[in-house]
C-alpha cells in the first residue's frame, strides 16, 4: 500500500511539473498530493513501531553548490524539519553542506520533495518580471525565493500536522501500532535529536536574512507549488543560475 501511495503522488506531481499545467491546475493537484505524501509518512512511522527493521534512523549529507547555495539550504532544511528530520549546516570547499538526520522514510521524502521543488521554484522564478538591474535585481530574486521557500514549507508542515492529527484520532492507527500515533512520532523525534547530539555536541543557530522586495510575491507563488512526492529525474534548475 505504501508503494501505491507514492506511485499515485508521483503521477500527480508529474502532471503539476508539466510546463503546460496552469497555476490553477497545479494548485488543484497539490492538495491531493500533499495529503497522500503526509499519509505515507504516518503509515511508515506506525509500521516502523511494529517492525523497527522496516524504517531505521539514518543520515544523509547534501552539498548545496552555488549559485544560491544558501537558498537551497534554506529550502531543504525547512522541508526536512517539517518532515520530522533535524539538520546541521557545515562548510566545505564545494559549498554549503547540510547534514540531515532522520528516519529512512522521512529522509527519502525530504530528498525527493526537495528535488521537485527546486525544479518548480526555478520555473516559477523564470516567469517573473524582475525589477531593477544588477545588485537590485539579485536582491529581489533572493528575497522572492525566500518567500517561495517559506510558503511551501508552511504548507508541507500543515499537511504533516493534519495527517498526524487524523492518525491520532484513528482507532485503527493506534491499535495497529500498539501505541498512539502521537507517541510513535514523539519517540522518533527523540531518537533523531539524540542522533544529532551524538554527532554534534556543540551547535549554534543561524538564520537567513534578505534585503530585496520580492518576498511577498515569492510567498504567493510558493502557495501554488505542488508539495507532493516526486519522480527523481535529472533536470537542471536553469533559473537558479541567474
Amino acid at each position: 500500500m505504501d508503494a501505491d501511495l507514492l506511485d499515485r503522488v508521483r503521477k500527480l506531481l508529474a502532471k503539476a511539473e508539466d510546463e503546460g499545467c496552469s497555476p490553477a491546475e497545479a494548485e488543484a493537484l497539490t492538495a491531493k498530493a500533499a495529503e497522500l505524501m503526509a499519509r505515507y509518512g504516518i503509515d511508515r512511522a506506525l509500521l516502523g513501531a511494529l517492525h523497527p527493521e522496516t524504517d531505521k534512523p539514518a543520515d544523509r549529507v547534501f552539498t548545496l553548490a552555488n549559485p544560491w547555495g544558501d537558498i537551497k539550504r534554506h529550502l531543504l532544511a525547512g522541508l526536512a524539519m517539517a518532515l520530522r528530520c533535524q539538520c546541521v549546516q557545515t562548510r566545505s570547499a564545494e559549498g554549503t553542506r547540510l547534514h540531515v538526520f532522520g528516519y529512512t522514510s522521512d529522509l527519502e521524502r525530504a530528498d525527493i520533495l526537495f528535488t521537485s521543488l527546486l525544479v518548480q521554484l526555478a520555473r516559477a522564478l523564470a516567469a517573473q518580471a524582475v525589477p531593477g538591474a544588477g545588485g537590485e535585481a539579485r536582491a529581489w530574486r533572493r528575497s522572492w525565493m525566500l518567500g517561495y521557500c517559506t510558503a511551501v514549507v508552511t504548507r508541507v508542515r500543515a499537511a504533516e500536522e493534519a495527517a498526524a492529527a487524523a492518525a491520532a484520532g484513528s482507532a485503527t492507527g493506534a491499535a495497529g501500532a500498539g501505541q498512539s500515533a502521537a507517541l510513535v512520532l514523539a519517540d522518533r523525534s527523540l531518537v533523531v535529536r539524540r542522533q544529532v547530539a551524538a554527532a554534534y555536541p556543540r551547535l549554534r543557530k543561524t538564520r537567513v536574512t534578505y534585503s530585496g522586495s520580492g518576498y511577498g510575491d515569492g510567498y504567493r507563488e510558493g502557495q501554488k507549488a505542488d508539495i507532493g512526492s516526486t519522480k527523481l529525474r535529472s533536470r537542471s534548475a536553469g533559473a537558479l543560475g541567474r
